[in-house]
């Protein structure tokens, strides 16, 4: 399992300058909302947390299409299929989900706090938003594990992916935004939201690659 990782990490980082495109795509949506909501710095310190999410959420879709596409294409991927059962196809379903964050989404969180300071975020907005993007992230590449397995075979699959993805992951973006905005509205907790927000991450963890491998299974048959 670590030598797939390390694998599929290193095709991630090679494969088309998928981070890159990812980070460029977050710069422009966080340097485009203020054209549209005007120049208040109190309203975009405000939204600050939410124009965040949003954008590192939107990123995270751009490259959920290649998470299977190099094994079809090698014929790796039939391989794993045919030699596993569900349990381990699942296993395996994970570990490619996790060398995915770290190589296309991870990026994101990392530029998170130099686009917060664009809006006029204070400090410790800037550190909520990162923590929970850190948090909650994870579950938009669990999820999007079964919606590419769904799609793998579709030659255009990238546009369906993100439309059988974006109304599952909604709840991730409630409460990562709402722990976000805990942290800087002193009557509004933290922890709560943010808690749920590791359980929301946790319990995907275990649905998405299962869904993952039963799609992946059923397309072979």
């Amino acid at each position: 399992m670590l030598a797939l990782y390390l694998r599929d990490l290193r095709m991630g980082i090679r494969s088309g300058g998928g981070a890159l495109t990812g980070v460029l795509f977050f710069l422009a949506v966080i340097v485009t909302i203020p054209f549209g909501v005007g120049p208040d710095l109190n309203l975009l310190a405000r939204i600050g947390p939410a124009i965040l999410w949003i954008g590192a959420l939107l990123a995270s879709l751009l490259g959920l299409d290649r998470l299977f596409q190099a094994d079809r294409e090698d014929g790796s991927l039939d391989l794993l299929v045919l030699n596993s059962d569900r349990h381990m196809l699942a296993l395996t379903v994970f570990v490619k989900c996790l060398a995915h964050w770290s190589a296309s989404v991870l990026p994101l969180v990392v530029a998170a706090p130099l686009l917060g300071l664009f809006v006029n975020m204070q400090p410790l907005g800037i550190g909520a938003a990162a923590l929970t993007l850190l948090v909650g992230t994870p579950a938009i590449v669990f999820v999007g594990a079964a919606g590419a397995a769904v799609t793998v075979a579709l030659p255009r699959g990238g546009l369906l992916i993100s439309v059988l993805v974006l109304p599952l992951v909604i709840p991730v973006l409630i409460f990562g935004v709402t722990a976000s905005y805990g942290a800087v509205n002193d009557p509004d907790p933290f922890m709560p939201p943010f808690l749920i927000l590791c359980a929301l991450t946790m319990f995907l963890a275990v649905i998405g690659p299962l869904a993952a491998a039963i799609a992946l299974r059923s397309g072979t048959d």
